[in-house]
């Protein structure tokens, strides 16, 4: 991408031209992409008018979740271009083009921007760093840019690089809950396969260690042929109820006043209804039916690459007999008490943030008429 066309790109979507400054990343020959640009624009969303959030405005995923398509990680993905991900040829002649994008990550963590508003997007510059490792082919843009994640080795700094102007390392968890929908989606993803990749570096079959293929998508076996795919672990996460009360809870160890929805993984052979029924029952010796689990929505989420499955299940029985094992303790909470701790205003109780699909599930029924919940 020329450099006018990436300041035509930066213009139309934010209003302003972009400070002039060099990346400054190759020591050896000058920056390709010139010294009017610190660093590339994001891609192009498929969404009409999608705007970066200010940073701490979180009007975007705070308002009532309708679907899957709402929910936070999980919004505005880019085409994955799956088709591409086999021909290795064309991998290499993208990751090199001018106009490729480039973001970066290093033991789980995202290089954003200072002020945390956005991924910092390099070009085909990224591959010379000293550290870089595996990439992963993300997808195309709108503009069938092609999208591409890098992660460095654990001992890069930003200050070997001098990248530090332009961005800094930060925790997944902080980074993800400013970024735009779109990159939110890309940096979850990344985390995801990375992690994977980290964990399941030998055959499965015959303990050899595997390779990776298909520009990140897929790991294969040199001595037996196996073929070894990304991992999601199923959760059922579920917000028990019972007439004007829904039932929270809290794990050991963690902060006080946190609560929040009971939650386990799916095991083989059951459903996600009946993944809930178990788990509630187990966790908190509550009855239910899962005839009577609701779904709602779910939501991938990178810790390490867990699908997160949301549930509202009517009770049966309401006395709490609270397995130590699982869980520190439980209780049941009002409609009203539950729009309290949403609304941040209840004394004792605060709940998970809106980038968790549990604060979701919790507004859904918070909110709901209760003479037709």
């Amino acid at each position: 991408m020329a450099p006018d066309s990436v300041e035509r790109r930066f213009a139309a979507e934010t209003g302003q031209r972009p400070v002039p400054k060099s990346l400054g990343l190759l020591r050896s020959r000058p920056d390709p992409v010139g010294d009017r640009s610190v660093r590339r624009q994001p891609p192009v969303s498929y969404i009409v008018n999608e705007k970066p959030r200010d940073k701490g405005d979180n009007t975007a995923i705070d308002r009532l979740m309708v679907n899957s398509n709402d929910i936070p990680l999980a919004s505005r993905p880019v085409n994955r271009a799956a088709h591409h991900r086999a021909d290795p040829v064309w991998i290499s002649t993208a990751l090199k083009s001018n106009d490729v994008l480039v973001f970066l990550l290093r033991d789980g963590e995202l290089f954003v921007e200072h002020c945390g508003a956005s991924l910092v997007w390099l070009g085909p510059e990224a591959l010379d760093l000293k550290k870089a490792g595996d990439t992963i082919f993300m997808g195309l843009d709108k503009a069938n840019t092609p999208i591409f994640a890098l992660n460095l080795t654990a001992g890069m700094t930003q200050d070997d690089h001098l990248v530090a102007s332009l961005g800094e390392f930060t925790d997944m968890r902080t980074a993800a809950s400013q970024l735009p929908a779109m990159q939110a989606n890309l940096a979850a993803t990344a985390r995801s396969l990375f992690e994977w990749h980290r964990n399941h570096g030998f055959c499965a079959k015959c303990g050899h260690q595997s390779g990776l293929v298909e520009a990140g998508w897929k790991r294969t076996c040199p001595n037996c042929g196996s073929e070894h795919f990304p991992r999601t672990d199923p959760v059922a996460i579920m917000l028990a109820v019972k007439g004007d009360k829904c039932l929270l809870g809290r794990g050991h160890g963690w902060p006080a006043g946190f609560w929040s929805a009971l939650a386990g993984f799916v095991e083989p052979g059951e459903t996600v209804e009946q993944a809930a029924s178990r788990e509630l029952e187990e966790e908190a010796g509550i009855k239910s039916s899962p005839e009577n689990a609701e779904y709602l929505f779910c939501q991938p989420w990178p810790f390490p690459s867990s699908l997160m499955i949301g549930i509202i299940i009517e009770a049966e029985t309401t006395e709490i007999s609270v397995s130590q094992d699982e869980l520190e303790a439980a209780q049941w909470v009002s409609r009203d008490e539950a729009r309290q701790i949403l609304a941040g205003t209840h004394p004792d109780i605060y709940c998970p943030p809106p980038m968790a699909v549990a604060h979701h599930i919790l507004k859904v029924w918070a909110e709901r008429d209760p003479l037709k919940a």
